[in-house]
């Protein structure tokens, strides 16, 4: 029963034996699991499931182990009471702390809503307000421009002035959003 020789083996390649390193911060652990996990990137890396929230086993439908109006209590009658008490004020708490979640998070919805509401009001008052000074510096250019002209040509009339006004106010204010290079205030004036 001697079997046939066979090819001698190629050693195998040993892995180096990573040196113990003790993590001294939070960071440094998370160096270190980065490191390991990079060592082999083909490999899978588990990602734990979320574990299902506890629950109680609901109460038995139909209980079988009822004492009957004539036997004495046994010995072992009271331990089988105290499990079945534990385990309805547990469920009893359960219910409990299920409510109050439910409630935190009913209370937390309405506190983002209220504070969405309030957001998008200061929103809008600041937009009006943004709106009328934009309104109130065309319309004060519109009043310089057509003194401007006024003063210029007091023989034309006032259709022809207002509508060449018209393209040179909506010139300017092309040339003034293109003009990123002006300065917002001059200093001196």
């Amino acid at each position: 029963n001697m079997a046939a020789p066979s090819a001698p083996r190629p050693p195998r390649p040993r892995k180096e034996p990573q040196p113990l390193v003790i993590p001294r911060s939070a960071a440094e652990e998370q160096r270190l699991r980065l490191e390991r996990l990079m060592r082999n990137p083909e490999k899978t890396v588990p990602i734990p499931e979320k574990l299902n929230e506890w629950a109680p086993r609901p109460p038995p439908e139909f209980v079988r182990d009822v004492m009957g109006s004539s036997a004495g209590a046994g010995s072992g009658e009271f331990h089988v009471y105290r499990h079945l008490r534990r385990r309805e004020y547990q469920r009893q708490d359960f219910m409990d702390a299920m409510a109050e979640k439910q409630r935190l998070d009913e209370e937390f919805q309405k506190k983002l809503e209220r504070n969405k509401m309030i957001a998008e009001e200061q929103t809008a008052k600041r937009r009006r307000k943004r709106q009328k000074l934009k309104e109130k510096k065309l319309q004060a250019k519109k009043n310089k421009l057509e003194q401007k002209k006024q003063e210029k040509e007091p023989g034309q009339s006032q259709e022809q002035g207002s509508s060449e006004d018209d393209e040179e106010d909506s010139k300017e204010e092309e040339d003034k959003e293109d003009d990123a290079e002006e300065p917002s205030f001059v200093m001196g004036r």
